[in-house]
């Protein structure tokens, strides 16, 4: 019946090669996940959330805990969901049919094949060398409904969690590929956003707009991966390299990481802070157990004082996550999915006003701040002290003030002659007009 998962109910969850555990969904039950009693005796053994910890050995997880885990693996967008539903026949947009039927390359390091499967070849690169033209094909295939002259084994079957369209490849020896079988992917392809919520914002130039905050931020001294913007016949694509793959003895290897609404074990939909989801002190206080428990605290407020600075509105607990390592060491990943809200601020039609724009996460001083125009010098240091992090925020502060032109010429030197001034010349003037407010 359409609408329910398989008759099998179960799907088994795989990590380079190894059985982990089994995920179970009934009507009558719900969720569960245990993990295999062979992981728990593996070198390798880690959780796969630190909301499922494995020091509950053979005992299932049940509940919200493990649905949110595994919902939090697909896209945010219930249109990308139900399109991928209807393009891979899933009967349903739930999570456990849509990842029976993609969970074969999600983020991080886990596969999900059908229960009884036998152990995937990971140490075999499986791979099709693609032309230009297939690269468009399936740029194309990326945003139909259906599937567009491809085979069911040729189509793309990945799952990659967000609010945007967007496709994965395998470059492999220099050369992009079409993976097969349990090949991962290396690199994620994001579509132009388009027209964006009620107000139809203009976001057509979303590639440009991401592809320059995270020079920004790697100017600044921030970790994000390395991307670029590619042109395929009438699409442009931001291309990033995935930080959840390694190439390493001649087989890709996929490294385990999770957001923070898989961290605290909620719905995607609780992203936000406004909506009930982790804010500053959370993260704060969840990155004391890290292996870099210092310098990851003090990154992750950087990157916030960056956000007020850009205008970055998006934040959020799904857009910050941890790699999880042997024995459920874990520390922060680099950033990734920052993009400016200042080509689109303005009294414009269509256009955000300035005194309306927020941040995901508030600054908990003496009062709630969210709103950017509200926020001022005092308010980081108050942050900083009432999360233990050091007297204040000082030094971090006066390196943006004193770094920022710099930064801001570094990256101009990037652009190509091609680059739309609307994206740089509104993001460049909005960072100087926060570095002068951030001066008082």
């Amino acid at each position: 019946m359409a609408g329910r998962p398989s008759a099998s109910q179960v799907l088994d969850v795989w990590m380079n090669g190894e059985l982990v555990g089994h995920w179970r969904y009934s009507t009558s039950k719900g969720h569960a996940f245990v993990y295999a009693a062979s992981w728990l005796d593996s070198d390798y053994a880690r959780s796969i959330s630190l909301s499922m910890p494995l020091s509950n050995g053979e005992t299932p997880f049940t509940g919200e805990v493990v649905e949110f885990y595994f919902d939090n693996l697909l896209p945010d967008s219930p249109d990308i969901r139900r399109r991928v539903a209807s393009k891979f026949g899933a009967g349903s947009s739930k999570a456990f049919q849509l990842l029976e039927k993609i969970g074969r390359d999600c983020v991080g390091a886990l596969q999900l094949l059908p229960a009884g499967s036998n152990a995937p070849d990971v140490r075999k690169v499986s791979a099709e060398p693609l032309t230009e033209q297939d690269v468009v094909n399936i740029l194309d295939a990326a945003i139909s409904p259906r599937s567009i002259g491809m085979n069911e084994e040729d189509e793309l079957r990945i799952s990659i969690a967000g609010a945007q369209e967007k496709t994965a490849l395998l470059l492999h020896e220099g050369q992009w590929c079409r993976p097969h079988g349990t090949t991962p992917t290396t690199h994620i392809f994001k579509l132009p956003l388009g027209m964006v919520g009620n107000m139809q914002a203009d976001f057509s130039s979303s590639v440009e707009n991401e592809w320059l905050c995270a020079q920004l931020l790697r100017a600044y001294g921030l970790p994000v991966p390395t991307c670029g913007i590619g042109h395929f016949g009438q699409h442009k694509a931001l291309v990033v390299e995935r930080f959840d793959r390694k190439y390493e003895n001649g087989w890709w290897i996929r490294l385990p990481q999770e957001d923070f609404c898989q961290v605290a074990g909620i719905s995607s939909n609780q992203k936000y802070e406004s909506q009930g989801g982790p804010g500053m002190a959370y993260i704060l206080d969840k990155l004391r157990g890290s292996v870099n428990a210092a310098e990851d605290r003090r990154r992750f407020l950087m990157a916030q004082l960056l956000f007020w600075l850009m205008a970055a509105p998006d934040g959020h607990a799904k857009n910050f996550s941890i790699s999880i390592g042997p024995k459920d060491s874990f520390w922060l990943t680099p950033l990734y999915d920052v993009m400016s809200a200042w080509p689109v601020i303005g009294a414009g039609a269509n256009q955000f006003q300035w005194q309306k724009v927020k941040l995901a996460m508030a600054l908990h001083a003496k009062n709630t701040h969210y709103k950017i125009s509200e926020i001022r010098r005092k308010h980081w240091n108050e942050v900083v002290k009432d999360n233990a992090i050091g007297a204040d925020f000082e030094d971090a502060i006066q390196m943006v003030i004193d770094k920022t032109p710099a930064v801001i010429s570094q990256v101009e030197g990037l652009l190509g002659t091609d680059f739309p001034a609307g994206v740089s010349d509104r993001i460049f003037s909005g960072v100087m007009e926060q570095v002068e407010r951030l001066k008082n």
